[in-house]
């Protein structure tokens, strides 16, 4: 018969684990907090989901989990910075704007009223780019629009995604991924440089 980790033998692995499986995040990211994330997340994941495994699968079970979250990690960032650049073109041009207080949602929500003063062409532009997302969209499959729109539109979380999807967690990351492929290559074959 084999023997469970007790809770003491988990609280041991994960300190023992703590300072290594940070100095790997690191390596990987190169930004403290990210890191520090990256781990607690790992250690989260391996306390909630494995804590009943044995003490002997604790380390292999941990480095999986720790991987995926930092490939987790890289995939939001590579998806932010899609965005960042898309969203940029709505970004105002003036240098001495203060740029915090700047809102896409309200841009995108008033855009005939906010737009009355602006230069015809940036209008036309901004107008097209935001249809052309929109047209894009909707070509999606029907999972991986649900699955984008809800976590980067509604910002909804991974397990809340899930839930109203009614799927694995992994099906989402997938859908997204997918999403955001077909988007990219949508919007780079009609001139979106990205």
């Amino acid at each position: 018969m084999i023997a469970l980790a007790t809770r003491q033998e988990l609280s041991d692995f994960l300190a023992e684990t703590e300072r290594r499986a940070y100095k790997q995040a690191m390596f990987a990211v190169h930004d403290d907090h990210a890191a520090l994330d990256i781990v607690q997340d790992s250690m989260m994941k391996l306390t909630v989901k494995y804590a009943s495994k044995p003490v002997e699968e604790l380390p292999l079970l941990f480095q999986r989990i720790l991987q995926n979250t930092i490939r987790d990690y890289y995939r939001r960032q590579k998806i932010r910075s899609l965005w960042t650049t898309l969203f940029s073109a709505f970004a105002p041009n003036d240098q001495n704007k203060d740029q915090e207080d700047f809102n896409i949602l309200e841009t995108l929500q008033i855009k005939q009223e906010s737009n009355f003063g602006q230069d015809p062409d940036k209008q036309l532009e901004r107008s097209q780019l935001v249809d052309l997302i929109e047209r894009s969209i909707e070509t999606l499959p029907a999972r991986q629009r649900e699955a984008f729109l809800l976590r980067y539109w509604e910002e909804m979380s991974l397990a809340e995604t899930a839930v109203i999807m009614n799927c694995s967690e992994g099906s989402v990351k997938t859908h997204c991924s997918r999403a955001v492929h077909a988007l990219a290559i949508i919007l780079r074959e009609k001139g979106v440089k990205l």
